[in-house]
Parts: structure tokens; C-alpha cells; sequence
């Protein structure tokens, strides 16, 4: 682990924290692109939802017990690229030619 990658993780820290879930388990299959995470530790969703934009949530008993993420690298990347495309807008604008 670098640097950077600790970095990359005190960043999420205050998001974590603010979600309605205090434990959060996730697992990331790279062959399939998804990225599982379970807001209880041994659940057994008996229904779930596929979402427009291709996420699953998972429930058991009407209770959310985690979302499946489908084309999770792109969506990171795609993140990636909108925030800094965000702070090379927010930077221009502070600083006009």
C-alpha cells in the first residue's frame, strides 16, 4: 500500500461515516467488473431491484442488506474525471485570463 493509496482512503473516511450503515463489507470481482458490498455480515437477500443504472440493491425481509456495483472500474474512472474536470472549471473561474 502506498501513500497515496492511504491517501485515497482518509478521503473516503467522512463519507463512510455519514451513510445510515455502520459496517460495510465489500469485495471487488475484477474478472466481472463488480463490486459487492453487504451492510450485514450474513445476509440472504430474498429480493432485490436493478436499478437504471445498473445497480442491484439487495434486500431481506424490506431491509436494503446491500448494493451490487456492475461496471464498478468505469464508474470510478468516470468519477475521477468529473471531479477534475470540476476543479479545472472551479481553478478557470478564479482565475480569469
Amino acid at each position: 500500500m502506498t501513500i497515496a493509496d492511504i491517501q485515497a482512503i482518509l478521503q473516503l473516511a467522512p463519507r463512510l461515516l455519514g451513510l445510515p450503515h455502520r459496517r460495510i463489507w465489500s469485495s471487488y470481482d475484477e474478472e466481472a467488473d463488480v463490486l459487492y458490498l453487504s451492510f450485514k455480515k450474513r445476509s440472504h437477500a430474498d429480493d432485490s431491484e436493478l436499478t437504471d443504472d445498473d445497480i442491484i440493491i439487495r434486500y431481506e425481509g424490506g431491509e436494503v442488506v446491500g448494493i451490487t456495483v456492475l461496471h464498478a472500474s468505469k464508474r470510478a474512472s468516470s468519477g475521477r474525471a468529473a471531479r477534475r474536470a470540476a476543479r479545472h472549471r472551479g481553478s478557470a473561474r478564479e482565475n480569469p485570463v
